[in-house]
């Protein structure tokens, strides 16, 4: 197993410094944590998530969302 990859990097701890990286409150992060509209999980009482996979899931939603979009009438 090789040791080249650094996890303090790439893991995100606590809701507040999640909140942080994605510019929400603390509230807000442990309710879409509730709502498993993130892909956030828990260590622990302790909130975590990847930046990496957070990264990865905001930009499959941009691109679902923006095919969504195409077909949209123009007002």
């Amino acid at each position: 197993m090789s040791t080249d990859y650094d996890l303090s990097s790439d893991v995100v701890w606590g809701a507040e410094a999640i909140g942080a990286f994605l510019g929400m409150t603390r509230r807000q992060v442990y309710h879409a944590a509730y709502q498993e509209h993130l892909p956030i999980f828990r260590v622990g009482s302790t909130l975590a998530c990847r930046k990496s996979t957070l990264m990865a899931f905001i930009t499959e939603r941009e691109e679902k969302n923006a095919s969504f979009r195409r077909g949209l009438p123009r007002i």
